[in-house]
């Protein structure tokens, strides 16, 4: 008897998560001699539990599935539901007396740390009753901080949007040219700081903006960062200054603690805003320069304008690889992206035991990081540039960009 697909996404959304979501649901459908029915959770596992699901099929007939691939947030809704760390409790014989009620062989969640811990979880489980279903992660994150993976569907986009935003802001911030200026941008990134690094592919030139940059991987010293941009507002008078959200003293305490109260999220994260703004009062006491802070805040996550061609197939292609490894018996995996090594850009896509990749976080190397702090170097550049190349063609309705969504 054939078996049955779910497809579930979890966490912050991004450009291509829904390029996954099809890559899933495509490959399955074309495995008709082993599959049976393509069903996707609405809203996540949480979801899941209360009974929400949606046949995919449909959207297949209609058309509605090729749009999905350029649409961007989640298109079956997202969840932060954290599974209990307790295997006996009754929430996990719940949750596989669902997946029995509709006959699910192949469990597939799309997202970052959280969601591969909840694969994980699911994967012991059902070692530990005998269950033959197959649990796969497929990776999302635009923080790229997943462990044992060269990078994650979902940065390149997020990355080619902060590059070329920033760029924007540097030309804006040009047009004056008569007194000295600081920008600060904040830029997405708790204790990673690749997209925050991503904002050196802006630079049109050696000491073009943003000149400073500043990672959540080396301690934050204020007194340093004003004497840093007092020194770099003798040559640029425009100065552009890009931060991580997540920038801290190196003992714990981040720098928008120390402008407001800081709350938590459902996973115990701290939510982290006001960092620019903090730096931005400092500035301006310290240097007395017009200053402004801005914060590219969700646009960066899951912006339609900007999508990365090779990261669209790339989360395309690992949602397809995910289905294929399942099939082939595999379980409590996460797929990974392997770069090879030679001239030229060029993936492989493998499996890593998801039990060492969840909870996890994979920052950007030290050496990537200029001795000072306040920039990153050209192995960087290197790593980040194949990733933001290709131009997606978005679909179009009366001017603006046509997205799929659910009835």
């Amino acid at each position: 008897m054939k078996k049955n697909v779910i497809v579930g996404q979890s966490g912050g959304p991004t450009a291509v998560i829904n390029a996954s979501l099809y890559g899933v649901v495509r490959a399955a459908l074309e495995r008709k001699d082993s599959i049976g029915s393509v069903y996707g959770m609405i809203n996540g596992i949480e979801g899941f539990l209360n009974g929400q699901i949606m046949d995919m099929e449909p959207l297949e007939i209609s058309g509605e599935l090729k749009l999905i691939r350029t649409t961007p947030g989640s298109y079956l809704g997202s969840c932060r539901y954290k599974l209990p760390e307790d295997l006996t409790d009754p929430v996990y014989e719940k949750l596989f007396q669902r997946f029995g009620q509709y006959g699910i062989g192949y469990f597939f969640y799309i997202g970052g740390n959280d969601s591969m811990d909840t694969v994980s979880k699911l994967s012991r489980y059902a070692d530990k009753a005998g269950s033959e279903i197959r649990f796969i992660g497929i990776p999302k994150t635009i923080d790229n901080d997943l462990m044992y993976t060269d990078h994650t569907p979902g940065f390149g986009s997020a990355a080619k949007y902060v590059a070329s935003t920033v760029r924007e802001i540097a030309v804006d911030a040009a047009v004056y040219d008569n007194k000295s200026s600081v920008t600060i941008v904040e830029i997405m990134g708790r204790h990673a700081g690749w997209l925050t690094a991503a904002a050196a592919l802006a630079r049109k030139c050696e000491g073009d903006n943003p000149v400073l940059i500043y990672l959540p991987e080396t301690a934050f010293d204020e007194e340093q960062f004003v004497r840093d941009v007092k020194r770099s507002l003798e040559t640029v008078p425009n100065l552009v200054v890009c931060i991580s959200e997540g920038i801290n003293d190196g003992n714990g305490t981040f720098i928008c603690e120390r402008s407001s109260s800081v709350g938590v999220d459902t996973f115990g994260h701290k939510m982290l805003t006001g960092s620019g703004k903090y730096l931005e009062e400092l500035v301006k006491e310290q240097l007395g320069v017009k200053v402004r802070s801005i914060e590219l805040n969700v646009c960066q996550r899951c912006s339609s304008a900007m999508l990365s061609g090779t990261d669209q197939a790339e989360a395309e292609a690992s949602g397809a690889r995910g289905v294929e490894r399942a099939l082939e018996g595999e379980t409590g995996k996460m797929i990974a992206l392997e770069r090879l090594p030679g001239e030229g850009y060029q993936i492989e896509y493998r499996t890593e035991d998801v039990d060492l990749i969840c909870n996890q976080e994979k920052t950007v190397p030290k050496e990537w990081i200029s001795e000072n702090g306040s920039d990153v170097r050209r192995e960087f550049i290197d790593y980040a540039l194949p990733l933001i190349q290709g131009e997606v063609s978005v679909p179009r309705e009366n001017g603006l960009p046509l997205f799929a969504w659910r009835k």
